[in-house]
C-alpha cells in the first residue's frame, strides 16, 4: 500500500540561497497509529506529525537528487529557461528509491520511490514489501499527468488552486493508496477524460 504522495521543491545543487525545501502538496492514505504514545491524539497533533514526516521525506529526496545530479555531472536545468510548452524528459530525470527504518520518521519501515524534475520533487511512501517496479511506473505516470494536465512547472503556479484536480488524478490512478496494474488503453481513456474536463 502507498501511505503518502507528495510534491516538494527541489533546490539545484549549485544554488545555496534558494531557500529551504518546502512541501507544496501531500496526500496521506490512512492514518498512522501509535499505541505506545500516551499523549492524546488530537487532530492538530496528527496534522503536525504528518507535516513533519512529509518534510523529512522531502529533505531526503532533495539531498539524494542533488547527489545524483552532482555524481552524474549533469548541469542543473534552470526553470526559467524551460518553456512551459516544452515536454519534460522524465526518462532522463533523477530518480531512485530508499528505505526508511522504523521510527525515522514513520513507526513502521517504509520505502520511498522518488523522481525529480527541474524544480519539483515527487515521492511515494510505500510499505517496505511493495512492488518497486510497479511503484516507479505509477509515479512516472502520475508525474506525467500532473505536469501535462495541470502545468505545474509554469512559474507562479498556485498548488492550492489545483489541489482538487490533483486529488482527482490520484483517486483514479492510486485509489485509497492501492497500486494498480494499468493497461495503455485504460490510461489513454482516462487521459482523454482529463483533457476534456480540464482544457489546457
Amino acid at each position: 500500500m502507498v501511505h503518502a504522495f507528495l510534491i516538494h521543491t527541489l533546490k539545484p545543487p549549485n544554488l545555496e540561497d534558494a531557500g529551504p525545501c518546502r512541501v507544496l502538496y501531500s496526500c496521506v492514505f490512512g492514518t498512522e497509529k501509535s499505541p505506545d504514545d500516551p499523549r492524546p491524539h488530537g487532530a492538530e497533533r496528527d496534522r503536525l506529525l504528518r507535516k513533519e514526516q512529509m518534510l523529512a521525506v522531502a529533505r531526503q529526496v532533495e539531498s539524494l537528487c542533488q547527489l545524483q545530479q552532482q555524481a552524474s555531472g549533469q548541469p542543473s536545468v534552470d526553470l526559467q529557461s524551460q518553456s512551459s510548452d516544452e515536454p519534460v524528459p522524465l526518462h532522463e530525470a533523477p530518480h531512485g528509491a530508499f528505505c526508511l527504518a522504523a521510527g525515522d520518521p514513520f513507526q513502521e519501515p517504509q520505502t520511498v520511490v522518488w523522481l525529480g524534475t527541474l524544480s519539483l520533487g515527487f515521492a511515494l511512501v510505500l510499505d517496505a514489501h511493495e512492488n518497486l517496479l510497479l511503484a516507479e511506473s505509477t509515479l512516472r505516470l502520475l508525474v506525467h499527468l500532473l505536469l501535462d494536465h495541470l502545468r505545474l512547472l509554469i512559474p507562479g503556479t498556485n498548488f492550492l488552486l489545483r489541489a482538487d484536480r490533483m486529488e482527482g488524478i490520484l483517486a483514479r490512478f492510486l485509489p485509497h493508496g492501492q497500486l494498480l496494474f494499468l493497461n495503455d488503453q485504460f490510461i489513454q481513456g482516462l487521459e482523454k477524460e482529463f483533457s476534456a474536463t480540464w482544457p489546457r
